[in-house]
Order: structure tokens, then sequence, then C-alpha cells
């Protein structure tokens, strides 16, 4: 990949010879729409005698140090060499001619095709602070900052702190002193003439040391949310607001440290590659999460998940900063315990844990049982290691751990470690062993052997109910548990909820709980002996672990006749969470699988839960079934039962909608063809709304079954139609669905020649369009050649863009023990260690799904 890769040991030898104390950043925004100016002025002190280098990725740069013309070494990949340096304090200047990024790493430019107007954002995680100015880009080199860039005079400057305007001419000069010690990773500039809407939450901080209880500290935080012009209309400012302020009532009752920074703006920004940045005081979000279309709650629920995480990241990551990357998981973890919690216990979300349990987890049991699975603490030897490590054991894993310890320990000696961790590391960085130790004096626990169980080690536990009835009631009771694999198999201690679920009265309630520990190979639950014996045993009840839950075969017979009568949405989520992995895994054929959604999609009442149903059924039908099946029954089958969703759902629902975004992303039968018609038509179903999103589903569907005449001059009209930039990008998908074998070549060619000048979101589109359902026939051209461009094109592109390109390109399609043996051949050479990871993760799940069709075909 075309980017420095920082070793953990040259950042340690960095942070040994040095100390930054501030950055002077200089930004030239009006030169051209190809490169800006950048001047940096760097001070720093030396410890000792010794080189090092300072990063910068720049066309064109010329340097200063301590006033006199500085040469040494430069190149995009080593940086600027800093020879011989002698203890002492040092005033580097580096100026620099930087292009513009438009793969979202660095200072990224977009032109809205709809207004014409030109938005920038920084995007700067893991290390590409360097493509904007000159630094030590690591996270543990902290230091001030003072920012001043020159734009044109209708544009709006949005930095880490509060921006001060002068006219210069026919431009504007803005500057910001950010004057609290941040890494570099997290300052952000963003420019352009953004629509702006402000407001302020006013609190109140309790938990804290020198706040006593009955007189707690008042706080007021200025709040600003910003977005492109052309979508202002659809920003639902005032939800989000409520949401903003909602998460920060619930930090600081909880968290013991006041909101660290003197302002909080959140952008939505466009061609975003990821959710959200946690940028110190200036978070950005991809600007998909302003719903210019009609979406489910769900796509709320998770916009919001995604606000209370990047605030999170306010404490635990900006305030108190992870030394190396190594903590990497702690960051994201945290971020994502804290969104999940306070957005259950605060919010209108009430359900989130049920959501995490259903979304979150399916994400880490398919991360953990790869053969790529690490550690949830990893060793992060240098950044394209990180790079590939933002992953589901990272996030979802490691979350789900931090909630199992919560229930270990309990959730108020938890909370008061998180005090502690704060209170010590403020405006510092640290490690996760400051933050076991915080855990350990909250609770009065030794927790270094729990650490070492969940935090050292790979794979997943599976725990089983095991038990015996006599004349209806239990005469033993026990939980079992499995060795973790992948890995050593090691046996973990688990806090638990065992619950027992009976059919009463037309539903399925619980009629008892037992929380205990589990550990070692069997664990007796004594307290069940006795008890009636129950129709449907849970062995993780609330989801308070991680593991696989193993469902007996009486429990198992009775979901699949029940699913839709279970009432607690947490205890039907593990049902469905069971059934899945149970198909995963072989233990469930396909189709019966798509036969339990049949039976309970329509029954389901959390919106989350259906939308990730609805993908597994598809997954189901096309890559574990027996394609003979599928192609004769499976496909018909799947189509039916997202039609009937479509009919039987309340009109105008989130329910219906959501069976019709997942009717679009499947083989179309005969009806669902007719019903794409009468939607372009304006004559869809009672309540549907058919807007820009849902015609383009439509047009998509059609174009790749082959039943529009004219694909292109039908793009061009609905383009007409819309002419936003989600307009832009839908149409980039649908001209690369047109299913023929040399538009799929045209398309193939596109996306792997980097002189094309794809951006981001270009290509992106243009691969979902081109891999878009019924596609594999006319993409079986590119099972070798695949392999053949893959390592210089993983050398030649960004990591962003090396990682979804070939990502999205893996043929997966080709679900063959050729397809297997083609991934075999290549992984037997010397390839990038990402590019190998890569491979070898799509390899698998070809494996899978080969093994999981000839069960299914039994």
């Amino acid at each position: 990949m075309t980017s420095i890769n920082l070793t953990r040991a040259e950042a340690q030898q960095r942070s040994e010879l040095l100390k930054v104390e501030h950055y002077g950043i200089q930004l030239d925004l009006t030169s051209s729409a190809d490169t800006f100016e950048s001047v940096t002025t760097v001070e720093f002190t030396a410890h000792q005698a010794g080189d090092t280098f300072i990063d910068i990725r720049a066309d064109r740069l010329s340097a200063t140090l301590n006033g006199a013309p500085y040469e040494a070494h430069y190149s995009p990949e080593d940086g600027l060499a800093l020879r011989n340096l002698q203890p002492g304090t040092y005033t580097l200047v580096v100026d620099a001619t930087i292009p513009y990024s438009h793969t979202g790493q660095g200072l990224h430019r977009f032109v809205d095709p709809a207004d014409g107007k030109p938005y920038l954002y920084t995007q700067f995680e893991t290390a590409d602070a360097k493509r904007m100015f000159a630094c030590f880009d690591q996270p543990d080199l902290k230091a001030t900052y003072s920012i001043e860039a020159l734009t044109p005079k209708d544009w709006k400057l949005i930095t880490n702190a509060a921006t001060t305007v002068e006219a210069h001419g026919e431009a504007l000069r803005h500057k910001a002193e950010v004057d609290y010690p941040i890494s570099t990773y997290l300052i952000a500039v963003c420019a352009g003439p953004y629509h702006e809407v402000t407001d302020t939450w006013r609190g109140q901080l309790t938990h804290h040391p020198e706040t006593p209880a009955d007189r707690p500290l008042e706080l007021e935080i200025p709040l600003g949310i910003y977005c492109r012009a052309s979508i202002a209309s659809s920003l639902d400012a005032d939800r989000l607001f409520t949401e903003t302020k909602q998460g920060f009532d619930w930090y600081h009752r909880n968290f013991g440290y006041s909101y660290p920074f003197v302002k909080y703006d959140q952008l939505f920004v466009p061609e975003f590659n990821m959710g959200a940045m946690e940028n110190a005081g200036c978070v950005t979000f991809r600007d998909e999460y302003v719903f210019t279309s009609k979406v489910t709650r769900y796509r709320y629920e998770r916009r919001a998940e995604t606000i209370l995480h990047e605030m999170a990241h306010m404490w635990f990551g900006d305030l108190v900063t992870m030394q190396w990357w190594d903590d990497l998981w702690l960051n994201e973890s945290f971020a994502t315990w804290s969104a999940c919690i306070s957005q259950a216990e605060e919010t209108e979300y009430d359900t989130a844990w049920v959501t995490f349990a259903n979304v979150e987890k399916s994400w880490a049991y398919q991360q953990d049982q790869l053969p790529s699975t690490h550690p949830v603490f990893a060793d992060a030897t240098d950044i394209e290691t990180v790079e590939q490590n933002f992953d589901g054991i990272t996030y979802a894993k490691g979350s789900s751990v931090l909630k199992q310890l919560q229930a270990y320990v309990g959730r108020e000696a938890f909370l008061a470690g998180v005090r502690r961790h704060f209170a010590g590391h403020a405006f510092g960085n640290a490690t996760f062993d400051d933050l076991l130790a915080a855990f350990e004096q909250a609770s009065g626990r030794d927790l270094s052997t729990w650490a070492d169980q969940w935090l050292k080690t790979t794979g997943i536990n599976k725990l089983s109910p095991s038990y015996t009835v006599t004349n209806g009631r239990y005469d033993s009771f026990a939980v079992a548990q499995e060795g973790a694999q992948p890995g050593a198999g090691e046996l973990r201690t688990h806090r638990v909820a065992v619950g027992l679920y009976s059919l009463i009265d037309g539903r399925v309630v619980r009629t008892n709980r037992i929380e205990l520990d589990v550990a070692g190979a069997t664990t007796l639950v004594p307290e069940l002996v006795g008890k009636p014996a129950a129709d449907l045993v849970l062995v993780n009840d609330e989801d308070l672990t991680y593991c696989l839950m193993g469902l007996d075969a009486d429990s198992l017979h009775f979901v699949v006749e029940n699913i839709a009568r279970i009432e607690d949405p947490m205890a039907r989520t593990l049902c469905w969470s069971a059934a899945w992995e149970m198909t995963r895994a072989g233990e469930m054929k396909a189709r019966d699988f798509l036969s339990l959604v049949s039976a309970g999609a329509a029954a389901e009442t959390e919106i989350a839960v259906l939308e990730r149903i609805l993908a597994q059924a598809t997954t189901a039908v096309e890559t574990y079934a027996d394609p003979a099946w599928a192609k004769e029954t499976g496909r018909e089958k799947l189509a039916e039962l997202l039609l009937a969703g479509v009919s039987s759902a309340e009109p105008g629902s989130d329910f219906q909608l959501a069976f019709a975004q997942a009717l679009a992303k499947v083989r179309p039968n005969s009806a669902a063809i007719t019903f794409f018609r009468e939607v372009l038509a304006g004559a869809a179903p009672a309540g549907l709304v058919i807007d820009a999103d849902l015609r383009w589903a439509a047009l998509t569907a059609l174009i790749a079954t082959g039943d529009v005449a004219d694909a292109p001059g039908a793009i061009a009209a609905e383009r007409e139609r819309d002419q936003s930039a989600t307009g832009q990008n839908s149409a980039w998908r649908a001209e690369a669905a047109i299913n023929t074998a040399a538009n799929k070549q045209a398309v193939f060619t596109e996306v792997t020649d980097l002189s094309h000048g794809l951006s981001n979101l270009a290509s992106r589109h243009k691969i979902e369009g081109l891999t878009f359902v019924g596609a594999a026939e006319n993409l079986t051209q590119f099972n070798e050649r695949y392999y053949e461009l893959a390592d210089e094109f993983w050398a030649a592109a960004s990591s962003e863009i090396a990682l979804a390109t070939l990502g999205g390109l893996f043929p997966s399609w080709d679900v063959s023990p050729e397809g297997l043996r083609r991934a075999d051949e290549f992984l037997t050479g010397e390839h990038a260690a990402g590019l190998t990871r890569l491979v070898s993760e799509h390899r698998d799940r070809i494996a899978r799904a080969l093994r999981n069709r000839k069960v299914d075909a039994l």
C-alpha cells in the first residue's frame, strides 16, 4: 500500500528521542482545485542525540531548521530525515504543496454534483495527518496546535477549537488555537460552504471527586451541526441535537470528568469511508446519515449509536489516548459499549442491547471463526497491521468482553474504574494495564486471570444446557462449555444467566432465571434441580457473555415451531442468532433456516432484527443452499417471503419498507419483476413511499435481471429526476449492474486501473453494481485475473482503496473446488501481509459455503 508503514519500534524510538510542544499549521485552500499549500512550523525538543524523521507526503517541499535552510533525504515513503539531532530545542518549518485526496484519507476534496460546490474534510486515523501537514504521526506524541487557513470568501472553516475569521483581500483567513494537547490523528480541518445549525447543551457533572453530590458542577457546551447545502432540507437537526444532549447527560452522569474540549461540532461529510471519526470537538460522519429518502427506524438507531460512539471517544481516545495502536481495540470496544449502554438507558432506543446481540455479535462471531482471528489485545507491530484490525474482533468482540466484565465485577464497580482511569490519565496516554488496574482498585478483584482468558486468546466457547428430566422436572442441570475454537481450546470464566421459557396461554415467557459464574467444562446449576422442565432453555439469557449458545434438541424443535410466539425481544433474538450460527456451522440446513425466517419474520417486532434475518436468509439461499435446490425452489420461496412481507406489513411501516428493500437485493421472480415495474410506474402497494432511493433500487434490480431494454437511457432519465450526489452513486451502481460480459469487463477494468482516478465512493458503488446478485455467470472471466493483478494493485493503491477494491472483487461468486484451489495456489506465494490476510479470509468463506452446500443437499 502507498502509505508509510510506521513500526512500533520506530515510534518508540521517536518518543524516546523527542517531545513535541506545538504545531503551527498554515493552509492555503484557494490556490488550486488539485493541490493546496501547507506550511508547518514544528516546535520540539530532542532529549538526546540521534537521528529520526518527520512524516509528510507532498508533491513539493522545502524546509528550514532553526532558521537555516535544511536539506535532507525526503520521500513520501520515508518522510523527511532529521539527522544528527543534539539535545536541545528545535523549530522546523516545512513548506509543501500537497495533493487533495479523493480516497477519503488526508484532506479530501469533493464537488457536489447537485450545485457544483466544493467541500473539504480531513480523515487522519490511523496515520494520515502527514497528508496535510508535516508531523510526527503517532498517538503518543501529543502537542498543541495553531491552525490558520485561507479560503474562498463564502466558506466556513471548522476545526478542533473555536475559529476567528477576518477578510484577506477576496478571501477569508480563519484562525484557531487548539491549546490542549492531542494526537495528530485527532486534528480536523473541514472547509467549504457548509450549512450550519447551532445549539447548546446545558447540564451537570456528577461523580467527580471535587464535585459534592449536593452541588453538581453546572456546564454549558456549544453545539454545531453541519452538512452540504444541497441536503440541508433533509437535515433533522432537532433530532440530532436531542440525541447529542442525551449522550452528554449520560456521560457526565457516569464518567466523572467534564467534556474536555471547548465546543462540540458534528459534520456530515461526503465520500466518507467509515461511519464516523472522533476528531476532538469536531466529529465527522458519513453524510449518508442525512437521510434524503425514507429509511427504517433501524437506520436512525444505528445513527444514534454512531453519535454516542464518537462522543464516548471524547473521553476514551481523545482525553486519554492509547500509547500505541495495540490498544486500538480498547478505544473502539469501549466506545461501542458506551454507545449501547447510553442508548439503552437514555434514548428512545431502549432495546439497543437486542440490536447489539443480533448485529455486533454476529459480526464478532464471523470474524472470530476466520483464519485471521486474533486476540482482542492484538500485537500491532506496524500501521499496516493496525489497519487490518479495524474488524469485528476490535469493535464487536471487544465490546462484548467489556459487557461481560461489567457483569463480572458489577455495574457500579465498572463505572467507578472508568472514572478512576479518566482522572488519572487526562490529556495523556495510557494502556490497558492502566485501565485494568483502575477496575481492580474499584472492584477489589484480581482481574489478571480474567484478562488473560479473554484478551490474549482467540476463538469462541460454546455453552450448552445439559440436563435430565424425570416426571416433568429437572433431576440434574448443568452448563457445558466447549473449548474456544479456533485456537488452543481454552475454557473461560463466564458470568451468565440461565433462562427457562415455556409456552403459556399462547405466549412464550420466562419462568425462571438463575445468574451464575460458569467455569470449566461443566458447571452444575443446583438451583434448577426440581424445577418444572421448560420448553426452551437459554444458557446465555440476556446475552451477558460472549459465546455460541447451544440449543438442546427439544429447545431447537420448540424454537422452530414457536419463534413467533417468543415474547421477549432479547430471548427471541438469541434464538435467531443461535439458529444462524448453526446454519453457518452446517448444523442446520440453509433451507431450514429459510423456513424458520418464513415462519417468524412477519411477527418480528424489532426492525433491526428483521433486517438482519432477511439478509441472513438471502445468504442462506445464495451461498449456503444446494445450488440446484436454490435455483429450482429456494429463490422462489425467498422472493415469495419478501413479497408477502410487503403485502402483509402495515402500510407505510418500517417493516413494509424493510421487506421491499430486501426484495431489491435478491434474484427476482416474475411477481417481483412486476412489483418493481409498478414501483417505477408509481403504483406500489398502499403506504409504500416511492422516493428516489426506492426507485433506484427497483431500476437496478430490473437492469440486473435484464428486464430493461434500454438500460443506459433509463439510467439517464432517472439521473435527470435525481441530480443529487446520492443519485450519482446510484447511477454508478446501476450502470455497473448491466449484466453483460462486455459491461462487466469494462467496469472491472475501470475500478482496477488507478489511472482512472476514481474516488472512493465511485469505486465502491461501481463494485456493488459489478457484483450485483445474478451476475456470477458474467464474472467468471475474472476468476484468474483477480489473482494476476492483486499484488500490483495492493502495492499501488492507498490502504482504503486497496482493501475495499480487492475485498469487493474477490471471486466470491466462484464457490467451487476450482475457486478454492486458485485461492490456495495464490496463498502459497509471497505477498504483503494484509493482502494475504484478505485472501485467506475470503478463501475461508468459500470453503464454508462448499461445506454447507453439501449439508443442505443431504
